[in-house]
């Protein structure tokens, strides 16, 4: 499996040679200065590939060729937009480029409320809170219906919390609710969010699984052209929220997904952060069962509580079984590699790592940390060392 590391560009605070000393070998990044919808050009590409081989590391995967919101509501002038992102993708396989993580969550993508959660050992962690969710979406943004959307306990408690908060308090939860999109152009205040929102009035989830049935059909055979893996990333939380479907959540959301439209270059991204958040999903055997599908992993973990709030765990902490759904990966590589198969070697990031050490003050997006990761890394690395060791 390769280890690769997510790099913002040339403005995150966290150098390429940095990166070097972690230990991994590929880098995981986009052209996050080109708006949705736009083509990346080929010379483009080539410079941030140089950029990178400069600091001796490779681009291994794209994250994310994002997808234009137009797409999901099925509006708009899509034969542009399914003209560029394919074009896209030639440019990429152009330049060597093989794995292309995308979403397909409206509006907002990873979604946390909490940017600053205080563990025990003094770290910090990412957290999503049923309260100040039911807060956002209840009472501040007012959005029509939330109320059905939230337990009556949780909203009595949010006004609680809300007739407590100030005016920097709210400020601050509509930053972390912001915050999911750390490479994107939109950022949204609460007029701004109800107009998204409302954007979507008349879209439920049959409606946007036929949205991205047809993005599939649109991209895929290009893709494969192209010799690239699109993968998908699942809804972060797995489930619906703010009134918006989410449709990449589950098992059977998975199972749709690779049957839309049957090819290696249809696949998935394999987050165990993500789906470790819903309850009645069982990873490990996930991880078995779409293993053949995979082309790209985010290794986390999660904590969750009966409210259905959640926190980021140590790496092999949390409810998510790391090494079973490891040991799933690496059976699969072996597979592939006695097929002759060029992807063998899956690559796999550390996600969403704590804030420790020299990490606090640095200007780094919120998960993204330096040594929270390379712990992340360290942790993860010694899994697979072990699995391998004990399969030997």
């Amino acid at each position: 499996m390769e280890e690769t590391w997510r790099w913002f560009g040339p403005l995150d605070d966290i150098r390429l040679e940095e990166i070097r000393q972690t230990g991994a070998t590929g880098i995981v990044t986009a052209l996050h200065e080109i708006p949705y919808g736009e083509v990346w050009p080929e010379e483009a590409i080539r410079a941030r590939q140089a950029m990178i081989a400069a600091a001796g590391l490779r681009w291994s995967v794209v994250e994310s060729l994002p997808v234009h919101e137009d797409v999901k509501r099925g509006s708009g002038d899509l034969g542009r937009i399914f003209a560029n992102y394919r074009e896209s993708l030639r440019n990429l396989g152009r330049c060597g480029i093989r794995t292309v993580c995308y979403n397909f969550m409206p509006v907002v993508d990873w979604t946390r409320t909490d940017l600053a959660y205080p563990m025990p050992t003094g770290a910090v962690a990412l957290r999503f809170d049923a309260v100040r969710q039911a807060a956002f979406d209840v009472l501040m943004l007012r959005r029509p219906g939330a109320e059905a959307d939230h337990p009556p306990a949780v909203i009595a408690v949010a006004r609680d919390w809300l007739a407590r908060a100030g005016d920097a308090e709210q400020a601050t939860l509509l930053n972390a609710i912001m915050a999911g999109l750390p490479g994107a152009y939109d950022r949204y205040d609460i007029p701004g969010m109800r107009r998204m929102l409302e954007s979507y009035r008349g879209i439920d989830a049959a409606a946007l699984k036929s949205h991205l049935a047809r993005f599939l059909r649109e991209v895929v055979p290009v893709a494969e052209e192209a010799g690239i893996a699109l993968c998908m990333h699942p809804d972060d939380p797995p489930r619906p929220i703010f009134g918006l479907p989410r449709i990449v959540s589950n098992r059977q959301d998975l199972a749709d997904l690779v049957a839309m439209v049957p090819s290696r270059a249809n696949g998935i991204t394999f987050c165990t952060g993500s789906l470790g958040a819903g309850v009645a999903n069982d990873v490990p055997a996930m991880a078995r069962e779409f293993a053949p599908h995979t082309a790209f992993l985010h290794l986390r973990n999660v904590t969750k509580e009966a409210d259905g709030s959640f926190h980021e765990a140590d790496h092999l902490g949390g409810d998510v079984d790391m090494p079973a759904v490891i040991a799933a990966f690496l059976e699969e590589a072996a597979r592939r590699r006695a097929a002759g198969r060029g992807d063998a070697d899956l690559p796999f990031r550390p996600d969403h790592g704590h804030v420790l050490l020299s990490d606090a003050g640095r200007r780094t997006h919120p998960g993204y940390t330096l040594i929270g990761r390379l712990r992340g890394l360290a942790e993860l690395r010694g899994v697979i060392a072990g699995l391998g060791y004990r399969a030997a």
